[in-house]
């Protein structure tokens, strides 16, 4: 069954509610979601071809790519779907659309293609519950300093949270590929990119996570402290992410 689409309403619902309406509600609640006529899986593979076909691999093509292969659509049949739709669609637009396919179907192959240099890791599903989205978790050290690799899919952050410690204490995040967002509690949230550092005192509420349309990557120092611990609290709402 196809998931509840709310993108409409999240980005636009201020600005053009009708567009977001039957964008959420007729074009995902009803037209997609009438699998007895046609699968998610074919519905994918018809979306992504008429996109490409226009030459729109853009972050929604990249959504709808990764939603073919949330449908079922492996990185062989990808392949030979642009390739053949390369002949009636134009050469250049296949080009375009396989190197957002390559990137999305390349974590099959041994988990670099996100992550960056240091690697994908596992589903971080130990704190889950601690975040909107699917993370991965890539422990690097675990004696002395512990580091660790944190990746977040589009749109994937935590939850606001707080480094206590009686001393010293709190984290640093080392930003090393893709596009992501970090905010204070009543502060102006600021944009990632690899090569940026963070530097977090202990008792400071914040969060941090992935731009809507790119996966995210940093490096999490936790920086030694007396009776350190961590406190998690709400999660950022769709609004609150929506408006940044």
């Amino acid at each position: 069954m196809a998931e509840k689409q709310t993108a409409g309403r999240r980005d636009l619902g201020g600005f053009a509610p009708k567009f977001a309406e039957l964008n959420d509600d007729v074009l995902f609640g009803e037209v997609w979601s009438r699998e007895e006529q046609l699968s998610l899986r074919d519905r994918s593979l018809v979306t992504v071809v008429a996109l490409m076909s226009q030459g729109l691999v853009d972050s929604s093509f990249q959504y709808h790519l990764a939603t073919a292969k949330k449908n079922g659509i492996t990185r062989t049949e990808i392949a030979e779907i642009l390739t053949h739709a390369a002949f009636y669609a134009g050469w250049p637009k296949a080009w375009a659309a396989f190197r957002m396919a390559k990137e999305i179907w390349n974590e099959e192959e041994g988990g670099a293609a996100h992550g960056g240099i240091f690697g994908l890791g596992q589903p971080n599903d130990a704190y889950a519950q601690y975040f909107v989205g699917q993370s991965y978790l890539n422990p690097l050290t675990r004696e002395g300093v512990p580091v660790a690799n944190v990746t977040f899919e589009p749109g994937c952050r935590n939850n606001w949270h707080i480094h206590h410690a009686d001393k010293g204490g709190g984290q640093i995040l080392l930003c090393t590929d893709g596009s992501g967002w970090y905010q204070e509690w009543g502060k102006q949230a600021q944009a990632l990119r690899p090569g940026d550092a963070v530097t977090i005192p202990a008792g400071v509420k914040h969060w941090h996570g992935a731009a809507k349309d790119s996966w995210f990557s940093h490096l999490a120092i936790e920086v030694p402290g007396e009776n350190a611990s961590n406190e998690w609290l709400e999660p950022v709402t769709d609004e609150q992410y929506g408006n940044l």
